[in-house]
């Protein structure tokens, strides 16, 4: 589903996002094992709680993004891979190893220089596992869900993205069913860079569209 940003959000009611609830409420129990885990193993003394958090920071920012910023240098890289991408986004990040457990479906969506993707789940916070990892605490939060859909101009800039005025902004809607990775535009003076180096430039944020891919300058 595809909302223009000047156009008010009207949700499409399929009764799948029934399942997402259940989806989700199945996440929030085993979150809530683990935490009760984390929380026996700290008042033992076994684990430090600063100690949890960087995992999870790591995970969020680092580990689970790297197979979508494959997927994205691969498509920069391999114009073949780009429009099977685009065709059947499922299959093309499949072949490279990234099936989401669900079994949901992907759809890749190319920001281009007339168009900038976002990704929200305004009903719960459904999100691609298998290619971004762990979903951040903002992409659940209801006042991302919410002003996503009614403002993404002024939230992007929130993210430090500010985009030309005739740049038209696509609002993009998950389900359990049906999950986007934004593939971002290319940066320019990246001629001649692998894939792996490419790889690099590709956040997380830029993969739900809340930034932008790095220059070759900002590298980590």
């Amino acid at each position: 589903m595809v909302h223009d940003h000047h156009h008010p959000h009207d949700h499409d009611h399929h009764g799948d996002h029934g399942h997402d609830h259940h989806h989700d409420n199945q996440y929030s129990d085993m979150q809530a094992r683990v935490r009760a885990l984390e929380t026996l193993l700290t008042e033992k003394g076994l684990i430090d709680p600063a100690a949890i958090d960087a995992i999870v920071e790591t995970y969020e920012t680092k580990v689970g993004p790297r197979n979508g910023a494959q997927v994205v240098a691969r498509a920069w890289t391999d114009p073949g891979f780009a429009e099977w991408l685009k065709a059947d986004a499922t299959a093309a990040i499949g072949s490279l190893g990234f099936a989401g457990r669900q079994g949901e479906h992907m759809r890749a969506v190319f920001n281009t220089p007339d168009t900038h993707n976002i990704v929200v789940c305004t009903l719960c916070s459904c999100y691609p596992w298998a290619v971004l990892g762990l979903p951040p605490v903002w992409y659940k939060a209801p006042a991302y869900r919410s002003r996503a859909v009614i403002n993404p101009r002024a939230v992007l800039e929130e993210f430090g993205v500010t985009l030309d005025k005739s740049k038209k902004i696509r609002v993009w809607d998950s389900t359990a069913e049906l999950r986007y990775l934004v593939v971002p535009e290319r940066p320019q003076g990246t001629q001649g860079m692998e894939a792996d180096a490419l790889a690099d430039l590709v956040t997380r944020d830029s993969m739900i569209g809340t930034g932008l891919a790095l220059s070759p300058e900002q590298r980590p």
